[in-house]
């Protein structure tokens, strides 16, 4: 009995993606467009751009969230896998990174769906909750700046609706959250948010060792 998962080498990854990803060619061609970037980093991977397809197809989703656009990969993503009257609530301060991403989604035919905010984040979440919407979304998802997760959690968890699925991005951070020697402001704001949702009885928890790390949080009722 193994107790950790399968070491994912260079090799391992190139036969996953052969044997498992679908990637259509115009989200192929925004990563390799974003890998040119020098904060490519940043970017999701493609299986877990599948796997949160996957998530929103499951949940039947409707109306999502997103918290840190980038080039606009992962919208791209998900407004492909949600129905034609589905949308994307994009937030992101960056209208360098984000307009990378519009021509892809006007080429693939969703730019409709996703609904940009180029404003602080905190501020279009907190506007969303003065405007009734708390409760009406189905899935969110944070990949931004980390020293503020725990605000965009909090907020997330009361736009989500009862049953609706929070995933957050890079909770193992390259492994130094296990690093007692590194003690940056968001290394600290991660490891604090792991160690809090793990006691959180609001929601149901899985972490999942894909990419940098992907909590999913179901909300309770």
């Amino acid at each position: 009995m193994s107790h950790t998962h399968t070491n994912l080498t260079g090799e391992l990854a190139e036969y996953l993606r052969r044997v498992s990803l679908r990637e259509p060619d115009v989200m192929r061609r925004l990563r390799e467009r974003t890998a040119s970037v020098p904060e490519a980093r940043m970017q999701i991977t493609p299986e877990q751009g599948q796997f949160m397809q996957l998530l929103v197809q499951m949940l039947d989703a409707r109306k999502t969230l997103e918290v840190g656009v980038f080039t606009g990969y992962s919208s791209l993503a998900v407004a492909l896998a949600l129905p034609p009257d589905g949308r994307v609530t994009a937030c992101d301060v960056s209208e360098e990174w984000t307009s990378i991403g519009k021509p892809y989604w006007q080429e693939a035919g969703v730019a409709h769906k996703i609904d940009l905010h180029l404003a602080p984040a905190v501020e279009t979440l907190d506007r969303l909750i003065a405007d009734g919407q708390q409760g009406t979304y189905d899935f969110a998802f944070i990949d931004a700046d980390k020293a503020n997760y725990d605000r965009y959690y909090e907020r997330a968890l009361v736009l989500v609706r009862v049953g609706g699925l929070i995933g957050i991005d890079n909770v193992l951070w390259h492994s130094k959250v296990i690093d007692p020697s590194v003690n940056d402001a968001d290394t600290i704001a991660i490891r604090d948010l792991n160690e809090k949702i793990h006691g959180d009885e609001r929601v149901g928890l899985s972490l999942i060792p894909i990419g940098d790390g992907l909590t999913l949080a179901r909300k309770r009722p």
